[in-house]
């Protein structure tokens, strides 16, 4: 038995909380992230909708039909692409504490290792609900302005469709969050992790059905959008926003309506958070066999 394991005394809920708590606190006090992280979503917003809304009108009429709006089709990306972004900064996070000599300290204690992962996890998870809220808010006052005070209908599923879009943003942001952590675990250096997260996040982004229906990008995009997650997590956001099936990567029809987008989305995103959280949660023990030697 480890020193770790023979020393823990609390309980994996309260080892959670603590870290919840501790990354909280430590991301509050820092008003240059707090600021960003809710301020880049309305610029990424407002700039993409003002500038492709009229080039892409008629490929989205084409594809989806004359009453979507830009703005509907686009924030659902904008919300997944929001919280890439807060995941990616996870692993920076880390590589903080690293330097700072904090992470050395938490490897000597009797924090449970999965519970360490989970606590940070759930702390970019607070900031992605608040954001994702605040992109919901902002579409619907850019499809307000769009349609001349017109809006209708603005999230086809209701109150319940809302609530589902911030459980797909969690989902989806926990895989980038363990991959950003795994990064940080591996390379313990701020640079390389940030280069490492934004050399998928970026490029991923733009072969992926976030900004255009997959069925009118090239033949090799349409391949490479099969295969990223990116593509799950805004089409499964995207169908709760317009109560349609909109998957177009692969061929599912034995659930009806949204749920032929949901049901293989949230699959695919659970296996990649399972997976990756498996990973990052064994290099965080094996940082804390190095740190007891």
């Amino acid at each position: 038995m480890s020193t770790v394991e023979a020393g823990n005394s609390n309980g994996f809920l309260t080892d959670v909380w603590i870290n919840l708590k501790r990354w909280l606190i430590k991301t509050t006090r820092n008003p240059f992230v707090v600021v960003g992280s809710l301020v880049q979503p309305v610029i990424f917003l407002v700039l993409f909708t003002e500038i492709f809304g009229g080039a892409v009108g008629g490929a989205l009429s084409q594809a989806l039909g004359p009453d979507i709006s830009y703005v509907t089709y686009l924030t659902p990306a904008i919300i997944v692409q929001s919280a890439l972004v807060a995941a990616a900064g996870s692993g920076i996070g880390l590589v903080d504490d690293m330097e700072n000599g904090m992470f050395e300290k938490v490897l000597v204690s009797p924090i449970n290792r999965a519970a360490m992962f989970l606590g940070k996890s759930l702390s970019e998870v607070v900031r992605i609900v608040v954001q994702t809220f605040i992109i919901l808010g902002l579409g619907y006052v850019l499809l307000w302005f769009d349609t001349g005070g017109e809006v209708g209908t603005y999230i086809e599923t209701g109150i319940v469709g809302a609530l589902g879009i911030v459980l797909v943003a969690i989902v989806f942001a926990i895989w980038f969050t363990a991959f950003s952590n795994i990064v940080a675990l591996v390379t313990r250096d701020q640079e390389s992790t940030i280069i490492g997260a934004n050399l998928l996040q970026f490029p991923l982004l733009f072969v992926s059905s976030a900004f255009l229906p997959v069925d009118i990008l090239p033949g090799w995009v349409q391949t490479v959008a099969t295969f990223n997650p990116i593509t799950y997590g805004v089409d499964a956001a995207r169908a709760l926003m317009l109560g349609r099936d909109v998957q177009t990567v692969i061929d599912v029809t034995a659930f009806g309506g949204v749920w032929n987008t949901l049901i293989p989305s949230f699959a695919v995103l659970i296996a990649l958070d399972i997976a990756l959280g498996a990973i990052a949660v064994r290099y965080l023990n094996r940082a804390s066999s190095s740190a007891a030697q």
